[in-house]
């Protein structure tokens, strides 16, 4: 153990991949559903009341009778996709998560809410519609490679109408620049967010060249250890727009976060509206 220990310690490769999927994890998936539930926690999810602010913006700017078909990926639980349902739009909701869909597909169900749910990776996006507007909330898009972006890039550029716009979210600069290098670790003698068992938690923070941040997480619980990895890159507004416009995009709009708050050396995020050029990409 103290030796696979020691190895999952080297400083991974630039977006190693997390060998155990724990969006899919039995128990760790029912610790994110109630993260992304918690409605005061800014963690899976803004807090509630960004939501309803941010949906409220994209109403305004987006109005569901010019738009009225709205593709939201990443959808989670579905806390965007019943709002966007009740101002209007025709909703397609996407994700990985086993337990989010079938969580969203419930709620939905039970509110008599007619959005569609689809559990797909986004990267291999194969839907047979396409779309007046796309979502990307709560920084997706950094999360992916560089390559793994140019793809998600496309896919939602095929699945577009002309003339259909994107709106996605990253992380600014100066989230880089306040992420801090650090190695913790934390006792659990109980269940915990990763293991329902006792076990022990390392938390590592490290920064890589071109504005990327991994956050890894070790488990340790009895003979068994695995080890999580969640990259981020962080972006300026003139690297951002350049990977739009390499995509086929026309930038419309860049605001400081999907509430429509004014962009400025200050923001924690950058959001970008794009647009679908006429011509098919």
């Amino acid at each position: 153990m103290f030796q696979e220990i020691i190895k999952n310690l080297e400083l991974p490769v630039l977006y190693k991949e997390t060998e155990s999927a724990f969006w899919d994890d039995d128990y760790i998936s029912k610790q994110m559903l109630k993260a992304h539930l918690d409605p005061e926690f800014n963690g899976a999810s803004r807090k509630l009341a960004f939501i309803e602010k941010s949906v409220s913006w994209i109403k305004n700017i987006l109005p569901p009778h010019s738009y009225p078909s709205l593709l939201d990926l990443g959808c989670g639980p579905g806390l965007y996709t019943e709002r966007f349902a009740k101002c209007g739009y025709l909703v397609t909701g996407v994700d990985f998560s086993r337990r989010s869909i079938s969580y969203a597909r419930h709620s939905a169900e039970e509110k008599n809410l007619n959005i569609k749910y689809i559990r797909q990776n986004y990267l291999t996006l194969n839907l047979a519609t396409h779309f007046d507007l796309a979502t990307m909330i709560y920084c997706d898009y950094g999360a992916l490679s560089a390559e793994n972006r140019r793809i998600v890039m496309k896919q939602i550029y095929q699945h577009l109408k002309p003339g259909g716009k994107l709106l996605l979210d990253v992380f600014s600069m100066v989230k880089y620049n306040l992420f801090h290098e650090e190695q913790t670790w934390e006792l659990h003698q109980s269940a915990g967010f990763w293991s329902a068992k006792q076990h022990v938690v390392l938390n590592r923070n490290c920064k890589y060249s071109d504005n990327i941040t991994l956050e890894q997480i070790i488990v340790a619980a009895d003979q068994d250890l695995k080890s999580y990895y969640l990259w981020n890159c962080c972006f300026t507004q003139e690297a951002l727009i350049q990977e739009a416009e390499e995509a086929g995009f026309q930038v419309c709009s860049v605001y400081g976060d999907v509430a429509g708050n004014h962009y400025d050396e200050k923001s924690h995020t950058i959001a970008i509206l794009l647009e679908k050029c006429s011509a098919i990409h």
